[in-house]
């Protein structure tokens, strides 16, 4: 009895055996096309057309996460007869890489330029993918000393833990090429296949060292996060009066079609940038008399009417911290200091 069962479980180990070698064969060719750095999950994106040689990469509502894999900034491109300029890099190699291989679809110029709108995650952190394929990157040079801050790297592992795999231990702060000192009153202007491309710095608008990129001869802004289509932005860190400032350039550009940070593409810009200016007033308007009036931020918020923008998208998420920082700025310009309390 003992001799037939040890016989019927070497032919069954001996039926398995080809499966087995089948599974560890298809692993190891699965780990060999797997590069250090290379996506494990795969990340597709799909670009959407603005004008003949323009289109941008919409991200989806919300905060970064797994769900989204990170996808939730826009980004976007314009092509040349002699190369592409980029505009931000999403906020993975991963989504990088899904940038390069959708542009490689639309055409076969090389990336030649990235310009970064600011140094938050959601914008930049895509850029090794193009630093890989040669492109210069461009920024401004507030971002230099972000890179070298504890912030940023407290951001970066916070970020590999909650968007691993497409942010992982591979994943690297890539600074400029060339970093940018403009003034908003001096744009850096350059010339690429027969299209003018403008840079513009917002100066501290959203964040330090905002940069927007105008193309002329495609009557297109992209703007970053100093523009917001139908929904708040988010003013925290920011600075109210530079970026009013902002639309106030943005304005006089005059252009048809706007790429912002987030959400759609505004083809009505004198509509939309309204919103957004409108927002800001208030905030500088209810949060400087409630500092002149020496009130806490807890009175003011509790005693301040939402009830003109409390419906808009993002509202929830951004309004009481965007009042906060306000707050905080117009009491710093009364009287040269800030409260302690917090929101």
């Amino acid at each position: 009895m003992q001799v037939g069962c040890r016989k019927n479980r070497l032919n069954l180990i001996a039926s398995l055996l080809p499966v087995m070698l089948a599974i560890l064969a298809t692993g190891c060719s699965m780990h060999a096309l797997i590069k250090p750095g290379e996506d494990s999950a795969s990340v597709e994106i799909t670009a959407t057309r603005i004008t003949d040689r323009a289109w941008y990469f919409r991200g989806e509502s919300g905060m970064a996460s797994q769900a989204n894999r990170g996808f939730m900034s826009n980004a976007g491109f314009v092509v040349t007869g002699d190369g592409v300029v980029v505009f931000d890099a999403l906020a993975s190699p991963a989504l990088g890489r899904a940038m390069l291989r959708e542009i490689g679809r639309i055409t076969d110029q090389p990336v030649k330029y990235v310009v970064v709108s600011h140094y938050h995650a959601d914008h930049f952190y895509g850029l090794q993918a193009f630093k890989a394929q040669g492109a210069a990157i461009l920024a401004d040079q507030a971002g230099q000393a972000y890179l070298n801050s504890d912030a940023a790297r407290e951001r970066l592992a916070q970020r590999r833990e909650a968007l691993g795999p497409w942010v992982d231990a591979n994943t690297r702060l890539v600074a400029a090429d060339r970093w940018l000192r403009l003034s908003p009153e001096e744009p850096m202007t350059f010339e690429l296949g027969g299209q003018t491309f403008r840079v513009m710095s917002a100066a501290h608008a959203h964040a330090p060292g905002d940069l927007m990129l105008y193309v002329p001869g495609q009557s297109l802004l992209f703007a970053g996060d100093v523009y917001a289509t139908g929904r708040l932005p988010f003013v925290v860190d920011g600075n109210s009066r530079q970026w009013l400032d902002a639309i106030d350039r943005i304005a006089s550009a005059a252009p048809e079609h706007v790429v912002p940070g987030h959400g759609r593409v505004s083809d009505n810009v004198e509509r939309d940038v309204q919103l957004t200016r409108r927002y800001i007033e208030y905030l500088r308007k209810t949060m400087g008399a409630a500092a002149d009036n020496l009130m806490t931020f807890e009175q003011a918020y509790a005693e301040t009417d939402w009830s003109a923008f409390e419906k808009l998208p993002a509202f929830a998420e951004a309004n009481r911290r965007n009042a906060y920082s306000v707050f905080l700025e117009m009491q710093e310009d009364s009287f040269g200091e800030s409260t302690p309390d917090a929101p």
